[in-house]
């Protein structure tokens, strides 16, 4: 089924849906961040990923800064339409700190 931007929930969290980032080959999850949805929009438009960045209050578009950018293959939204997943073909490490996905650290 298609969904359009509009009908995506963006209530339930003050504006911003959880993105999860994953590998469209490996299916690996790279990352989880968030959209609003002007940033949703441009993540569509462009094919790249774009999120809103809670700590900066702001768009931010992965890779503008490290060139680590995620080409998006498909958009998936939830049965809630209330959080989405970007299967992506990264160019380079989705962290910041390096490496390829976030979640690379085990919970003691």
């Amino acid at each position: 089924m298609e969904k359009s931007v509009d009908e995506i929930d963006f209530t339930k969290s003050g504006g911003l849906v959880p993105v999860i980032v994953q590998d469209a080959t490996t299916l690996e999850v790279l990352t989880l961040a968030y959209s609003n949805k002007e940033s949703l929009e441009l993540a569509k438009k462009t094919g790249n990923t774009w999120f809103w960045s809670r700590s900066r209050n702001k768009l931010w578009m992965k890779g503008e800064k490290s060139g680590n950018t995620q080409k998006i293959k498909k958009i998936l939204v939830d049965c809630d339409s209330d959080a989405v997943i970007y299967l992506v073909e990264p160019s380079g490490p989705a962290c910041h700190l390096g490496e390829k996905a976030c979640f690379h650290n085990n919970l003691a």
